[in-house]
This record gives C-alpha cells, sequence and structure tokens, in this order.
C-alpha cells in the first residue's frame, strides 16, 4: 500500500513543473475575490501570501505537505528580510506618492522590487515542492482547502474563514 502512495505522489509531484508557480500564483491572484481574501489574510492572521499561494497550488495538484520541509525555513527569512520590508516602504509612501510625483516614481520601483522578491520566492517555493519528501497525495477524506489552511494558520474570525472559502472557491480542479 505504502509503494502505491508513494507512486501516486511521485506522478502527482511530476506535473508541478508543467504548472509553474509564478503562472499559477499571477491566474490566480486575478481572480474575483482572490486578490481581497488573500490581503486579508495577509493583514489580519499574518499569513505569508506566496506561501498561502503555494498551498493552494498544491492543493490544486492534489498535493499536501506531511510536514514543514527544512528549506522553507530559509524562504521564510528571505520573505521577513526583503519582501516585508519593502511592502511596508510601499505602503508608507502611498499617501505622499499621490501627491508627489517625484515620491510616486520611487514608490512605483519599490513596488517592482517587492513583486521581484515575491517572484523569486515563489521559485523558491516551487523548487521545494519539486523536491520536498514531505510532499503527500491528498488522502480521498483530505479536508476541504478552507479547513486546511484554517487548521494551518489557525483561522478562527468569520472574515477569515470567508477568505479562505473564497480561495477554495475559486482553485480550479486539475
Amino acid at each position: 500500500m505504502k509503494g502505491d502512495s508513494t507512486a501516486t505522489t511521485a506522478a502527482l509531484r511530476a506535473g508541478l513543473s508543467t504548472d509553474p508557480l509564478w503562472d499559477f500564483a499571477l491566474a490566480f491572484y486575478a481572480r474575483p475575490g482572490v486578490e481581497s481574501a488573500c490581503l486579508r489574510l495577509q493583514d489580519e492572521a499574518d499569513v505569508d501570501v506566496c506561501e498561502l499561494l503555494w498551498l493552494c497550488w498544491l492543493y490544486r495538484h492534489r498535493l499536501m505537505l506531511t510536514r514543514e520541509p527544512p528549506g522553507l525555513t530559509d524562504i521564510r527569512r528571505w520573505q521577513r528580510e526583503i519582501t516585508l520590508p519593502l511592502r511596508s516602504l510601499r505602503r508608507q509612501l502611498k499617501d505622499e506618492a499621490s501627491r508627489n510625483t517625484g515620491i510616486a516614481e520611487v514608490r512605483r520601483k519599490i513596488q517592482q522590487a517587492e513583486l521581484a522578491a515575491e517572484r523569486e520566492t515563489l521559485l523558491r517555493l516551487q523548487c521545494l515542492a519539486e523536491q520536498a519528501e514531505e510532499l503527500a497525495a491528498l488522502p480521498t477524506s483530505a479536508p476541504s482547502l478552507e479547513i486546511y489552511l484554517a487548521s494551518r494558520w489557525k483561522l478562527q474570525k468569520k472574515a477569515q474563514l470567508l477568505a479562505a472559502q473564497t480561495l477554495e472557491c475559486q482553485l480550479d480542479p486539475l
């Protein structure tokens, strides 16, 4: 039985390289309600949107983490030390940028750097998924994506659960 599970996981994992995480993230984020759901979870529950999109991508591929892969720590450090400071700077400049074209240009360049840092994060997460031993095929009795995300980040507020539900509703199965 374990051999079947391992073979299934390997077959599912093979599909990851044909569906780049970056492309999935851009398309999924553009779907109705996904951006606002992601930002709500980021701002209210301290959820990393790149990691959230990664888990949605894995779930779409019928894969889930059995435990956290060791490389995830380094990716989270990258997010904390590079992406989050860029996001903070961009947000700090929002009001002033609306009144000053020079500051608006600086803010635009910071936004480009933030997006580049997020793309790097997603590339690292994809590589991690393609190599991690901590992935398994979703069992037929797997929880819904909403429940999976809620348990992973301890989501309890109604608005947070609705945001997770929105992500599930917008996620197309393969």
